[in-house]
């Protein structure tokens, strides 16, 4: 609906030609900007008002003591939510809101973008059952694992607290009376987590919105092809500066795949577009410093050009 009604904008109201690549450009622009803040500001609202029930200190020490059944559960959560690596942030946000383990909200945050409902529907019909069940197994796995790893390095202290940091005493002694008053408590904090980052978000939708539509996808398939044994590693570098849902991307990394680039380097660009992404990480600098970036990025990106060689060593296992 939201993307109809800005298409209609856009080529009926404005009469702008739908050809031209700079009002593809702001379609996507306009679309992307306008579903992250109404998501974030929805999100945070609601979980906002849930967090008026709970017993946050209770819930951090159960997660604290949980962790491998935590990540696992907040992997489970990122596979059945349909969202983009940015679109994934709101949710991110509310979860540091609530003072959840590190560990715990980054194996949402990588998940969540490698694996949705209509990636697996897509996966099956363009690669099949095994291909499918192995990626959905190896995406689960990379969000555990690198968010187990992230955990046990303590890196809460390079979040940016002044947007994320937990309730105060004062908020969590508050005794809400009626409903309104906890819808009030999450309107508010959605209010303020937007103002401090709309900014961001306008930022890096903007340079996502560029690089979808001025890098063609001849220019990535003759790069990764020549590119030998490290087509992996390449596929992954040339992925990460991209921006797209995994809609888009999976045709992508069909076609790359039946041009002759291996099944497991077709896959890592599919990856690092879903899961990395420079829009992403101009998103994200606003709720942690860049040294925590930095060291997301650096292990999502060993993880899946892991993953990569491994379809590809086991292409022929799984396409007889």
């Amino acid at each position: 609906m939201l993307e109809s009604a800005i298409s209609w904008f856009i080529f009926s109201f404005l009469r702008l030609d739908p050809s031209s690549r700079s009002v593809n450009v702001l379609h996507f622009f306009l679309y992307d900007a306008v579903k992250i803040i109404l998501l974030l500001f929805v999100m945070i609202s609601f979980l906002g008002f849930l967090r008026t029930f709970l017993d946050e200190k209770r819930i951090k020490a159960w997660l604290s003591q949980k962790r491998i059944l935590a990540a696992f559960y907040a992997s489970l959560f990122g596979t059945i939510t349909p969202f983009c690596s940015c679109s994934s942030i709101p949710i991110f946000l509310s979860f540091v809101k609530m003072g959840i383990p590190v560990g715990v909200m980054f194996a949402f945050l990588i998940t969540s973008p490698l694996i949705n409902e209509y990636l697996v529907v897509l996966m099956l019909n363009f690669f099949g059952w095994k291909i499918t069940v192995l990626y959905v197994v190896s995406g689960m796995a990379l969000g555990i694992g690198a968010g187990l790893i992230l955990g046990q390095m303590k890196l809460e202290s390079l979040l940016e607290r002044d947007i994320v940091g937990p309730m105060t005493d004062k908020q969590q002694q508050r005794v809400y009376t009626t409903i309104w008053q906890r819808v009030q408590f999450g309107l508010i904090e959605a209010k303020a987590i937007l103002q401090r980052l709309w900014v961001w978000i306008l930022a890096g939708v903007g340079l996502g919105a560029l690089i979808h539509n001025y890098v063609p996808q001849e220019v990535i398939q003759s790069a990764i092809s020549k590119t030998g044994p490290f087509s992996v590693p390449a596929a992954v570098g040339l992925g990460v500066p991209m921006y797209g849902s995994c809609a888009a991307i999976v045709p992508i990394a069909v076609a790359l795949f039946r041009k002759g680039v291996p099944l497991g380097t077709a896959l890592a660009f599919m990856m690092a577009v879903s899961a990395l992404s420079l829009p992403e990480a101009v998103i994200l600098r606003r709720a942690m410093k860049m040294k925590l970036i930095v060291i997301f990025f650096s292990l999502i990106t060993i993880g899946i050009i892991f993953t990569g060689y491994l379809f590809n060593v086991l292409q022929q296992t799984l396409i007889p």
